[in-house]
């Protein structure tokens, strides 16, 4: 799926794409990721996505795993944006929104039921207010929080430009 970054110093838009991560394109630890994503790749039932720019492919921006539980309600188990990306001194802007409409849009595609629309997280407790403030996230209890159908349409269409 085509999303667009931006770049932090310049503001200018840059094409980019979502799509399955194969095993052997996850990132390592050791490259200064946060999670074991090839570990991560290895859990049954999990579908890990790789977020890189049309015009180098061969470069991560960002990654995201999802799992549907019980086949009706889609989970997102991790999202990270690359290391260079991170934080004030990131090169683009835009990866995790993306990513993160990006997951919005699979839960209108397998998410079954009541869970049509709706993808579930937890949450690392210093990005709730986040999560919450620019994305439109709901806090359910303790560190869960959802995007409903609302939010999620929301996401999709700043960052994806789309309509559901």
């Amino acid at each position: 799926m085509n999303v667009l970054l931006e770049e932090s110093k310049s503001g200018i838009l840059i094409e980019a794409f979502i799509s399955v991560a194969q095993k052997t394109e996850l990132p390592l630890k050791k490259d200064g990721w946060q999670f074991t994503w090839k570990k991560l790749g290895q859990i049954e039932g999990a579908e890990c996505y790789k977020l890189t720019k049309i015009s180098n492919p061969d470069v991560v921006e960002g990654m995201l795993m999802l799992t549907l539980v019980n086949e009706e309600m889609l989970y997102m188990n991790n999202i990270e944006v690359a290391p260079h990306n991170f934080g004030s001194n990131g090169k683009y802007e835009r990866v995790a929104a993306s990513l993160l409409a990006f997951a919005c849009y699979k839960s209108f595609d397998v998410g079954r039921n009541h869970y049509l629309g709706f993808l579930s997280f937890e949450s690392k407790t210093q990005l709730m207010e986040l999560y919450q403030n620019k994305y439109g996230a709901t806090h359910a209890m303790g560190q869960k929080m959802f995007f409903d159908q609302n939010a999620g349409k929301t996401l999709i269409k700043k960052y994806l430009a789309i309509e559901i």
